[in-house]
């Protein structure tokens, strides 16, 4: 990959090369710095809250995903436009190196780290091969994608069972599979392979040894292109649905202090070695004796950074357009005070009683909380149609509050006002979280949704008593007529 010399200079107007609730992110963001913005959108997106908020919107026409996939037509229309610089937020293109090589090429700033890291990093072998010299820990396993199943096999049966078999050039839980015992080992592997290949174009596989009740605990990083590295904090992503997360915490309520400051101390220290620019999040399994392994790194802004933002204060949009423009930090570590606690849940349009199947259709009600310590990032609203093209996150919500008890309690309150009528949403499963004695307590592991989903009462009592307001409204005006 070609190293391309850093283009300096000030941003003056941004292609956001998204949708729905991160492209408005994108787009206050850069209002607040005083930065033009322009939108793409699909025909599916016409009616989205983000075409009206940006500066200029722009039609891409024709399949409703390749819309925000076709990176040359999204940087021809970035010079058509004058923009200085494309923001890529989350998904999509956010994370594809030829992507923001090609900008680079064209003289476009690229809002996000270098062509080479997001290579490094998206290579789950190489990412855990590099992270292994700069003296990270990782987990025993592969050391290079395998599409071999004897060969797969033997590595399996060296580490020994329970491994996990994940796709080598992808995520989001699709290709992974738990082998627990040696006779279920070939079916997996071909069953991983198989989804690998379907959902990212490359079936290979990496195996590591499978850690039985981790925490999934991550590091935010922000480096700008002097060699200051520094990191925002961490961020407990147990609770997730089918490797998805669903809930996000800054800070873990139950990491140890000495544990936390060498995640901390790792995740810098090898930042700093690889000259890393930018925004990026070390992700790790935390054991039940606290020992941490590295997993991945994602080479973008994630869509919890709301909760770090909570408790830090700082931007991390506008930080990422700054240090793109070659600004240093606006801070030193010792500068970054961590207040409180922050949860973000992702409000999914899917039903998590019918194993949670999305839903698509028109949302009939839609009421978001406020009050203190709330914030909404959504891209819903009254009559907006759900479109069945994209991912099922149709909202974020995230509270804050000095104490977890406040949060906690401040959280449960903010998801019983939270109304969305017309499709099933995950709602009742998140008000359940909340009021659930481990999740009170900050008892939670990776398994937490697999333990709990069985226990909870995901009845809309909400949704059950508008229906019976509706039908009785219906009754007395067909009384009326007769």
């Amino acid at each position: 990959m070609i190293k391309f010399k850093p283009i300096n200079r000030e941003i003056k107007k941004v292609l956001v090369a998204n949708r729905g609730e991160i492209a408005t992110r994108i787009i206050r963001a850069c209002k607040e710095l005083g930065i033009k913005t322009v939108a793409i959108y699909s025909e599916a997106d016409s009616k989205s809250i983000y075409v009206k908020k940006a500066d200029e919107a722009y039609l891409i026409p024709g399949d409703p995903i390749q819309a925000y996939l076709n990176y040359f037509r999204i940087v021809d229309l970035a010079k058509q436009t004058k923009c200085d610089a494309i923001h890529p937020g989350y998904g999509f293109l956010s994370e594809n190196p030829e992507f923001a090589e090609y900008c680079l090429k064209q003289g476009i700033i690229f809002i996000g780290p270098k062509p080479e890291h997001i290579a490094l990093f998206g290579d789950k072998m190489a990412a855990k091969k590099k992270m292994r010299e700069l003296g990270v820990p990782v987990l025993p396993g592969s050391d290079e994608p395998i599409t071999d199943i004897k060969k797969a096999k033997k590595i399996a049966d060296e580490i020994g069972y329970p491994v996990i078999l994940k796709a080598a050039f992808g995520g989001g839980g699709r290709g992974m599979r738990i082998v627990r015992k040696e006779s279920d080992f070939e079916d997996m592997f071909r069953s991983a392979y198989n989804e690998a290949k379907k959902f990212f174009g490359r079936g290979d596989v990496f195996i590591e040894k499978y850690v039985e009740n981790p925490r999934h605990i991550e590091v935010q990083i922000m480096a700008d292109k002097y060699g200051n590295v520094v990191h925002l904090g961490d961020r407990d992503c147990s609770i997730q649905r089918r490797h998805q997360k669903i809930v996000e915490i800054a800070r873990s309520p139950s990491l140890k202090e000495e544990v936390r400051k060498e995640l901390y101390r790792a995740s810098v220290k090898a930042m700093f070695k690889v000259g890393y620019e930018n925004v990026g999040t070390i992700e790790y399994l935390v054991d039940e004796n606290d020992n941490f392994y590295f997993i991945e790194m994602n080479t973008r802004l994630q869509v919890e950074h709301t909760v770090t933002e909570m408790i830090t204060g700082i931007d991390i949009v506008q930080m990422m357009i700054k240090i793109a423009e070659g600004r240093k930090l606006d801070f030193l570590q010792e500068d970054i005070t961590m207040r409180g606690y922050a949860i973000e849940f992702r409000v999914n349009a899917e039903d998590p009683s019918k194993n949670f199947a999305p839903s698509v259709g028109l949302i009939t009600s839609y009421h978001s909380p406020g009050g203190p310590g709330v914030r909404v990032d959504a891209a819903a609203y009254k009559d907006y149609v759900i479109p069945p093209y994209y991912d099922s996150m149709i909202a974020k919500l995230s509270v804050w509050a000095l104490t977890w008890e406040q949060v906690v309690n401040r959280a449960r309150r903010a998801l019983d006002e939270f109304i969305i009528r017309g499709v099933p949403t995950n709602l009742p499963l998140l008000r359940a979280i909340v009021r659930d004695k481990d999740f009170i307590e900050g008892k939670f592991t990776t398994k937490y949704i697999e333990e709990k989903l069985p226990t909870f009462n995901l009845e809309d009592k909400a949704r059950d008593l508008e229906d019976l307001v509706a039908a009785i409204a219906g009754a007395i005006a067909a009384y009326h007529r007769i």
